[in-house]
């Protein structure tokens, strides 16, 4: 069964993002952490007010801290000196990452494939992407985990209000040949983009991991000066899903050579580094896949 395109795509995916009542609200706590993360005006002392509210997020941060994720020396026995050796940014993600870990449970995207299937896919990408930030000496390795992290957000909306249609997406991806996207937006009317991108803005994420989960797929279509992050991500995206970790249907046709690379300003040299030790990465990161 197909769908037509709507008229007003954009009209739609708000629609969708109003359906879904499970997790179109984020917990209360990582919606202020988010807010007062994003404003520049904010300190370590006010996030520690926010963050000793919430045990469960304090043993998660903790446990966290202390993991290989982070390779920190000795153990770190309290919040705040966790926030100090983090940094706002960095109790930002592991808030996030508790609360959208929470989301991709139980539900099945199609055979051999379930929403924690996803979340492996997510947390490879973001290491992935930060790896790859941090090897290029780019000061955005926290945006660019918090943005891998959250670039398939829209599969999620999908898997809340049309699961039956993304699972034939799912299926005819499978058989092959056939662009992820393009089989969303003929069966189910929108793309796991649009959707993302609009339950980012809804989220209040800031604007360049919004475009990250809108146009990962598609980082030549945006405007030079905003698609840096997304690029990082698009590659990341594509060698996870190369390398299957977790759910890889979306980027299983995509690919890149040394030449489009240098044109992404990403240096061949580094990606083949991170892909190279991405087991390592994901292994390191199974903290927050917990």
């Amino acid at each position: 069964m197909t769908t037509t395109l709507e008229a007003d795509p954009k009209a739609k995916v708000m629609d969708v993002v109003k359906k879904v009542t499970t997790i179109a609200t984020l917990p209360e706590v990582t919606a202020q952490i988010i807010k007062t993360v994003e404003d520049p005006r904010s300190s370590a002392q006010q996030l520690h007010k926010i963050v000793s509210h919430d045990p469960a997020l304090v043993t998660r941060i903790l446990k966290v801290v202390n993991s290989a994720f982070y390779g920190l020396p000795g153990q770190i026995g309290s919040v705040e000196r966790a926030i100090v050796l983090l940094g706002l940014n960095g109790v930002k993600n592991i808030a996030v990452a508790a609360s959208l870990g929470q989301l991709f449970r139980g539900a099945r995207l199609c055979d051999g494939f379930s929403a924690k299937d996803l979340w492996t896919h997510c947390i490879a990408v973001a290491v992935a992407a930060r790896d790859l930030a941090r090897n290029m000496k780019l000061n955005i390795a926290d945006e660019a985990f918090l943005a891998g992290m959250i670039h398939d957000v829209g599969i999620l909306l999908s898997l809340q209000v049309y699961p039956e249609k993304l699972s034939e997406v799912c299926q005819s991806a499978k058989s092959g040949g056939a662009d992820f996207c393009e089989l969303e937006r003929r069966i189910i009317g929108l793309d796991h983009q649009q959707l993302g991108m609009g339950l980012a803005e809804h989220w209040k994420f800031p604007r360049a991991c919004q475009l990250v989960a809108g146009y990962h797929h598609q980082p030549q279509t945006l405007a030079d000066q905003g698609r840096h992050l997304v690029m990082l991500v698009h590659v990341a995206d594509t060698i996870c899903c190369q390398s299957k970790h977790g759910f890889n249907l979306t980027a299983i046709n995509q690919s890149f050579n040394d030449e489009r690379l240098n044109e992404m300003r990403l240096d061949p040299m580094v990606v083949a580094v991170t892909k190279g030790r991405l087991d390592e990465l994901v292994s390191d990161a199974s903290a927050l896949l917990a």
